[in-house]
């Protein structure tokens, strides 16, 4: 008898019917769906139990994944969101099925994440938690500004302020509280813990830089991330991930594979994600460490979550590296013999390069664009963006229906004002990356101009009326 997997999807993870293919190729497939799935992705799926019109959190939330496991007879536990991380370890661990373990929440709450690299001297900003205004006024006499302010249980840069003066403390920490009360009213974000919303950690800002890493007109970014996989306590790192340099505060703009950084350098960062990852405690679960760079070859932590990463980076991996994680992990949830890579693999074991770019209302520095435009894929004309050899798409399932307005460009907004992915291939990284430079700098221009080309004006001036 085929075996069984209860999925539990929410919102963020990769695409939905990416994963559900590689998932249906292994076992039979329910669905617990917190979010609505997209359209045509049920035909991979045995059942799917509708769920999202309840608002769960807690114990609630826990005891819904483990009814339902029950009611499908479920042989294996997989949460691909960031939000359905702790629920789903907390479900497994009272089955007794395999899982990330029962200190998931150090990999979701920043708060115990911190205190856990801490203890085990991994290198980090200075840091601390913060519940209230008068927290931030106390830790901002002693840290050392600017600092970052982050929700603990954010996701996607949502609720994230730099605050470098006094005078800006309690106006922040009004706004912050503020977008996650409002992020998880509206759903964009799921926080999966009664108060969730005012748990908040800020943190010295690292002192990131290219120096060291990157030729300085490189246009890398300070920062990557290791993607890997962890299989009964034993961590594997796949990958690397380059980065774009982020828009204020830290948005990110795309995600890169492969890494063009030199062998030696890649073994050092992939050593710092095994010390992070390895203080975390994880059992099985996918994983995703980012990691600033600094001076002089330095590294610090930013973060480690065990699922994989979002947006199309399992999709990039596959194409690149020919590596199934998803397949990977059912087969370890499952019980069944696995095969992750022996070592992490760069450059050389590359076929071709990918990336991920985010669909914002902003060029590649941050500026907004000066139109208020509705989204429509198709008045695009994606072949002028790209060089000949370059394919673009946007990615179905996580970004906005044609005739949407584009979010506005907010800086503390995170998913909010994400309107999108796109998914680029190249057959090399240097071509790759001429052009996610091209299309985050000409996509207002290249959407305008289909619109009026269309017989419309697809919106309007920013401060002046249709």
């Amino acid at each position: 008898m085929k075996k069984r997997i209860l999925l539990v999807h929410s919102r963020s993870g990769p695409p939905l019917d990416f994963a559900l293919r590689r998932l249906a190729a292994r076992a039979e497939v329910h669905v617990l769906a917190f979010h609505p799935l997209p359209a045509g992705s049920e035909e991979y799926c045995a059942s799917v139990i509708p769920a999202h019109e309840r608002r769960l959190k807690g114990d609630a939330l826990v005891d819904a994944i483990v009814e339902a496991a029950g009611r499908v007879g479920a042989d294996a536990l997989c949460g691909l969101s960031e939000y359905t991380v702790v629920p789903v370890a907390e479900a497994a661990e009272r089955l007794g099925l395999p899982g990330p373990g029962p200190v998931a929440a150090a990999s979701r709450d920043k708060r115990l994440m911190r205190a856990a690299w801490e203890k085990a001297g991994v290198p980090q900003p200075a840091y601390r938690t913060v519940a209230s205004a008068a927290d931030l006024h106390r830790a901002f006499d002693e840290l050392q500004p600017p600092l970052l302010l982050k929700s603990a249980w954010g996701a996607g840069s949502t609720a994230q302020l730099v605050v470098s003066r006094e005078e800006e403390i309690d106006p922040a920490w009004e706004e912050v509280t503020a977008v996650m009360t409002a992020a998880d009213a509206a759903g964009v974000v799921m926080l999966e813990v009664p108060g969730a919303e005012d748990d908040f950690l800020v943190e010295e800002i690292i002192p990131g830089t290219t120096q060291s890493w990157w030729a300085d007109d490189s246009g890398y970014g300070d920062y990557l991330s290791v993607e890997g996989i962890v299989i009964e306590g034993e961590y594997h790192p796949v990958c690397i991930t380059s980065r774009l340099p982020t828009i204020p505060p830290f948005m990110e703009l795309c995600n890169i594979a492969p890494c063009e950084l030199a062998g030696p350098l890649q073994r050092e960062i992939e050593s710092v994600a095994r010390a992070a990852v390895d203080a975390l405690g994880l059992r099985t679960c996918g994983t995703h460490t980012e990691i600033k760079l600094m001076r002089d070859g330095g590294l610090a932590l930013i973060e480690s979550a065990a699922r994989f990463g979002g947006a199309a980076i399992l999709a990039q991996i596959e194409h690149v590296y020919g590596c199934d994680l998803v397949g990977t992990l059912a087969d370890a949830l499952l019980g069944l013999p696995t095969d992750p890579p022996v070592s992490m693999l760069a450059q050389g074991d590359a076929t071709g390069a990918a990336c991920t770019l985010s669909l914002l209302a902003t060029n590649a520095v941050g500026q907004p664009w000066s139109r208020d435009l509705i989204w429509d894929t198709h008045v695009v004309d994606w072949p002028s963006l790209v060089t000949p050899g370059t394919t673009i798409e946007t990615v179905p399932g996580l970004t906005i229906a044609d005739g949407t307005p584009m979010p506005k460009y907010e800086r503390s907004g995170g998913k909010m004002v994400l309107g999108g992915v796109l998914y680029l291939k190249s057959p090399d990284s240097k071509t790759l990356l001429h052009d996610a430079y091209t299309v985050l700098n000409g996509l207002e221009d290249a959407l305008a101009r289909g619109w009026q080309q269309a017989g419309g004006s697809g919106g309007h001036e920013q401060g002046t009326s249709e």
